[in-house]
């Protein structure tokens, strides 16, 4: 049905191999990603999702929890001290298998648009298995479903398959916190290229937050002469 309605179109996908364990990093714009990144593929691609779309009870937990399963969702509890660990132990399962694991290096949905800082957690990923990283740019989705929105407009989303990066020089180095960090950026600014989005060298956990306290700051700087307006109504 989603193929039918949005029509999404691929680039690259002669990049991403017909066998054999693959990573997929990504960017982020739209909750919407992870369904429209598989629809290109012939390969089913397993994420980590979180643990209460699989433990909500009656029906609607029910089909929400077969809806996910069926897609290859993971589930992981994502409020505990090793989420990180867990889903680097449920990525590794699904690698040995020789299947695809999808990842958003950024670790969350960007609330603006722009690309953010990767965390180093696909690094490890990379080095740990020797399994070959392929980049990954969405473009559109956040159109589809805006961050905030339940539903945006109907466009035709794309999705770009870079070519296949082998990070098996570093081997053995997955604790050098430098090469992690060389890795990741390196993964990062492919994204980049592939998506046209604009990078923030900073955690997109970080710059919501900013974004935020903003927001909280704007609206009472805005609402200060209004209060002083009125007491000066009052006393006329």
């Amino acid at each position: 049905m989603l193929r039918v309605v949005f029509r999404p179109r691929v680039a690259g996908l002669e990049n991403v191999p017909e066998e054999g364990p693959v990573i997929l990093a990504s960017n982020h714009l739209s909750y919407a990603d992870w369904l429209f990144m598989p629809l290109t593929l012939p390969r089913r691609v397993s994420f980590v999702a979180k643990a209460e779309y699989f433990t909500s009870p009656g029906i609607k937990g029910w089909l929400q929890k077969t809806f996910f399963r069926g897609a290859g969702q993971i589930p992981i509890d994502r409020s505990g001290a090793n989420a990180a660990e867990g889903a680097l132990m449920s990525a590794k399962s699904v690698l040995a298998n020789g299947e695809m694991f999808g990842i958003y290096p950024e670790g969350t949905r960007s609330h603006d648009g722009r690309l953010y800082r990767g965390k180093t957690g696909v690094a490890r990923l990379a080095l740990e298995t020797g399994v070959p990283v392929i980049p990954v740019g969405v473009v559109g989705t956040d159109a589809i479903a805006p961050p905030g929105k339940t539903f945006g407009r109907l466009t035709r989303p794309l999705v770009r398959f870079g070519k296949p990066l082998d990070f098996s020089r570093y081997e053995g180095m997955e604790n050098d916190r430098y090469i992690l960090r060389s890795i990741t950026d390196e993964i990062m600014y492919e994204i980049m290229r592939l998506s046209g989005q604009e990078y923030v060298d900073m955690y997109a956990s970080r710059a919501k937050e900013e974004a935020k306290r903003a927001d909280r700051e704007a609206r009472s700087a805005g609402a200060a002469p209004r209060d002083g307006a009125e007491r000066d109504r009052k006393a006329s």
